[in-house]
Parts: structure tokens; sequence; C-alpha cells
């Protein structure tokens, strides 16, 4: 595998993602030359707009995603932390209710290019493996690796 430091990094089909759904994506970030686990979920609001998040609630670092994979409040209105039950804003991803209140998930920058999502300027892994869970439903995966 290689490493390139592109600014532009397509993740999905726009059409994949339904308006008003929300998907999550397992992908590589390079940090301190090294390929690391970053988990984003991505979020269709309309035809071509499009939010991001690191998918890891503030409060302790953890999925926002349980159980069936759902990012959203029963209402749909929230991203909801699946843990600790914390509610965030849709657009701007700040707490309105829950443990971390008042405090925001990390946004990841969007594009919609050629009918594609991007991520922008983050360094992902450019050549990455079959993926191992493609198999799996959303839940979460605790995985310990040796140092």
């Amino acid at each position: 595998m290689s490493a390139e430091t592109n600014e532009v990094f397509i993740i999905c089909a726009v059409d994949s993602l339904e308006i008003g759904g929300a998907k999550g994506f397992s992908l590589l970030r390079i940090e301190d030359g090294e390929s690391r686990p970053f988990r984003i979920v991505v979020v269709r609001m309309g035809n071509s707009d499009f939010v991001g998040y690191v998918n890891a609630c503030p409060h302790a670092g953890v999925w926002l995603n349980i159980g069936a994979g759902e990012f959203f409040s029963p209402d749909g209105a929230f991203l909801k932390c699946g843990r600790h039950g914390a509610l965030f804003d849709i657009e701007t991803g700040l707490c309105v209710d829950g443990p971390c209140k008042d405090k925001a998930l990390e946004p990841v920058k969007l594009a919609v290019l050629d009918g594609d999502v991007c991520v922008c300027d983050i360094a992902l892994e450019d050549d990455e493996p079959g993926d191992p869970f493609a198999d799996l439903d959303d839940t979460m995966e605790i995985m310990i690796h040796p140092n």
C-alpha cells in the first residue's frame, strides 16, 4: 500500500446515499507516516448537500452508531450517540443535549465532484485492500492490536 496526500478522496457515489440518510465509512488516515483507522459519517441533507463528521462522540470517543447502525434520533431530527444518548444538530454537529452538551462533532470537509462524494484536505491511504468487514452489519467492532 502506498500513501498519498491527495486533497480529494472519493468516498461514494452521490446516489448511493438517499436524501435524509446517513452512512458510516471506515477509512485509513495517514498520521505520522502510518495508516490509522479513520471512521466518518456522511449525511445527505439535500440533492447535493452533504455534511460529514468524524464518527466519534466527543463525550467518550465512541462511535455514534451501534446496533442496527442507526445514526439518528427516533424522530430523525438529530444525530444521536447510541451509547450515551447525546443529540447533535445535523448541520453543525453541535451537541444540544446529553453528557457532552455544547461540544461538537469534529467536521470532515466534503465536496461533490462528478457525481461522487469526496473527502477533502485529509491524507488518506490511496490503495486500500478489500474491506474484511464488508459482509458485517454496521455494529461496532472492537479490535485489539498488539503494539
